[in-house]
């Protein structure tokens, strides 16, 4: 059996639970979560709308372009994708020097850079795509 004060204690959690939750409902954001929306899994781009997409990609001393995967550098795209402001130059530099230890056999890279291509939507479906660099070691 619960005491009263038991009692009391447990609705006083409840409530302050279910505040917290209606609050991060109506005002919250992702950082906010568990009490806060998750807005990857909230929200839909408009039908008319655009999609971007951020990625890296090195280039090797013969010119090769390739794709920077997480078994590259050790980041997730979701990761860079929310570190955009951060992923200086110098950044990229030591995540040029990060893929030269994990993956000494792959040929080494030159330039890395974070490219995002931007896809508008007509009708939800895509109808012209952009790119664009947005950072790169070596700076140019």
């Amino acid at each position: 059996m619960l005491t009263a004060t038991g009692r009391r204690l447990r609705l006083g959690g409840l409530f302050a639970a279910v505040v917290l939750l209606l609050l991060g409902t109506l005002v919250g954001t992702d950082d906010d979560f568990p009490f806060g929306p998750f807005r990857m899994y909230a929200t839909a781009d408009p039908a008319d709308g655009q999609v971007l997409s951020t990625t890296l990609e090195a280039v090797t001393a013969d010119h090769q372009v390739v794709s920077v995967g997480e078994a590259d550098v050790g980041l997730r795209r979701a990761e860079y994708e929310g570190q955009l402001s951060r992923l200086t130059p110098a950044v990229l530099a030591q995540l040029v020097a990060v893929h030269a230890h994990r993956r000494p056999e792959d040929p080494p890279w030159v330039a890395l850079r974070v490219v995002q291509a931007a896809y508008a939507l007509h009708h939800g479906e895509p109808s012209t795509r952009s790119r664009r660099v947005l950072t790169a070691w070596p700076a140019r």
